[in-house]
């Protein structure tokens, strides 16, 4: 190819030079000086450029690039081929087979014409050479050896693995009721104890006594009514039983706007109808027993669509509880145990437990039950839940604790979680007075009963949480608790002794009293009948020492004055 030769640079004229600055005659004596105009290429040069460069990639780049493609297609058109070849070729054939159908090896099909197929063969390109081969169909079925079918299962071994349970209270729920009650339920403290000291281990008191309504059970109604559907919230709601859990359903409901009606015996205190009455339930009050209010509540549930609730092993209920668990472990760090109520709350104690598990499995649960009534205990002895006891406790102490059987459910998340079950008594009331500066009911101070009786050693040097799960208890239910504590704390405590006729003997005995620095509480003096006492008089006082100390120094210094004393029991 010729490519035209660039036209010379046209010569100027005289005028023209002259006119840019460079005289005639030196431009043939020396090389000018080109300007800053003739440094740059021409129009024509540029055009002669871009032709040339065209013009080489048309005739040269490009048919290298469709040789090269043409290459791979054939590569790639014999390794096909090839993969599809059955077997062996027959003698005389050609080692080259068709395509595969239906255990056929016949050809496929081309985009030529039939009758244009004799004029082309397969060509291989070897050092330049091509080779062509031409190509037999060889007509008649070709043996194919089949796989054996996959080995298959028959139903009976699917029956025999059934699918794993789902459990009861799963952790997810407990977590969800927590997002949902944190806008009506306060988070309650749970600050360290001034008792940790006095009995060697770090004791932290969940405070759930400073609820609204005293008591724990609000967790577990609160989300337990919000979960109720829109048609029966519009109904209502209505409880029969003096409890907790009654007063924390009148309390909620009203807050969320359900009706709520509360079905009281005649029995029941001036005080505590008041309490439903300012909380904003509807208060009836209907029959002698408890019995007869609560099936006049169900007959009105039925008539009028309301939801008879009781405390029962309802989901949402535990999972309301099992929030405190929850709390528990976020407000103590390097917890080693945790000891709550169980009687009466025996939902409190699976769900909490399966909160903590949850968190941390090697966190000890402990639960306490009343002396009076150890259901927990011997249900575990029998390894089934019992659903009554032969057992008749304080039912003023212990009324609100007896009124509620254990569970199926319940059961079975207690005996996998809980670690050991104990017993309580009555001088926890006394200490959390003491010591807390607040009251509790006789189930709020069953957690920290254990540890003050000694009946927990393992956990000694060990950090504790301890659930306060309430404190809801008459004026004068309190009054009578706390002397019976004081008893059995020997910090009270009564003798009787005899005395002369003579003056000034009951003043000797007062005088003793008071270098002991002994309290007295209260006294009374009696004459005998006795002919062999005729001059005697028979003189009970009861007296209030500081501790255990200064009532054995009390005893020691009495008995040595007055061999006849006589210490009553308790």
């Amino acid at each position: 190819m010729i490519l035209p030769k660039p036209s010379p640079a046209p010569s100027r004229s005289p005028a023209e030079m002259a006119s840019i600055g460079v005289s005639p005659s030196s431009s043939s004596s020396s090389v000018p000086t080109p300007l800053r105009g003739e440094l740059l290429p021409t129009f024509q040069a540029l055009v002669d450029l871009l032709l040339r460069l065209v013009l080489y990639l048309v005739f040269i780049c490009v048919p290298r690039l469709l040789s090269i493609r043409e290459r791979q297609r054939e590569i790639k058109s014999k390794q096909s081929k090839r993969d599809l070849c059955l077997g062996p070729s027959q003698p005389g054939g050609s080692d080259k087979c068709g395509h595969v159908n239906n255990g056929n090896a016949v050809r496929g099909s081309t985009l030529i014409e039939p009758e244009r197929l004799k004029d082309f063969g397969e060509e291989e390109l070897l050092n330049g050479d091509v080779k062509v081969y031409s190509t037999k169909v060889v007509e008649g079925p070709a043996e194919i050896v089949l796989k054996e079918p996959p080995k298959t299962r028959r139903m009976s071994e699917f029956r025999n693995n059934p699918r794993p349970l789902v459990p009861f209270l799963r952790f997810e729920d407990i977590s969800a009721a927590a997002f949902r009650i944190q806008a009506g339920i306060q988070k309650t403290p749970c600050t360290y104890s001034r008792l940790s000291k006095q009995y060697g281990m770090e004791i932290y008191l969940k405070k759930e006594h400073l609820h609204y309504t005293g008591s724990v059970k609000e967790r577990g109604v609160r989300y337990m009514l919000s979960s109720l559907t829109q048609a029966q919230q519009r109904k209502g709601v209505i409880v029969a039983t003096d409890c907790n859990f009654s007063m924390a359903v009148a309390h909620h409901a009203v807050e969320l706007n359900i009706p709520v009606f509360v079905i009281m015996p005649s029995c029941c205190s001036s005080p505590r109808l008041r309490i439903y009455r300012d909380y904003g339930a509807m208060v009836i009050s209907y029959g002698s027993t408890g019995h007869d209010s609560q099936n006049h509540a169900r007959h009105l549930a039925s008539e009028n669509g309301y939801l008879y609730l009781e405390e029962e092993e309802n989901e949402a209920y535990l999972a309301g509880l099992g929030t405190v668990g929850m709390e528990i472990y976020e407000q103590v760090s390097k917890l080693d145990a945790v000891v709550i109520p169980a009687a009466g709350q025996y939902g409190l104690l699976a769900a909490t437990a399966a909160a903590i598990k949850h968190l941390n499995s090697r966190i000890l649960v402990i639960g306490i039950e009343p002396e009076g009534f150890p259901l927990m205990q011997q249900s575990l002895k029998s390894n089934g839940p019992i659903k009554n006891m032969n057992s008749n406790p304080n039912k003023k102490l212990y009324g609100d604790l007896m009124e509620h059987s254990l569970g199926d459910n319940t059961f079975q998340l207690a005996k996998k979680l809980v670690d050991k079950i104990v017993s309580d008594s009555l001088v926890a009331m006394l200490r959390f007075q003491e010591f807390e500066r607040s009251t509790v009911d006789t189930e709020g101070a069953m957690g920290l009963a254990a540890i003050l009786a000694g009946k927990l050693p393992e956990l000694k040097g060990k950090r504790v949480a301890v659930v306060v799960t309430s404190a809801n208890m008459e004026l004068e239910l309190m009054r009578q608790c706390v002397d019976r504590a004081l008893v059995l704390d020997d910090r009270v405590s009564k003798f009787s002794v005899q005395l002369g006729e003579y003056p000034g003997d009951m003043a000797k005995l007062l005088d003793v009293l008071s270098r002991e620095e002994v309290r007295l509480l209260d006294v009374c003096q009696r004459r005998q009948s006795d002919k062999s006492d005729l001059f005697k008089a028979k003189v009970e006082c009861v007296v209030e020492t500081r501790d255990k100390t200064q009532s054995i120094q009390l005893r020691k210094v009495l008995s040595e004055r007055y061999p006849s004393i006589c210490w009553l029991d308790r």
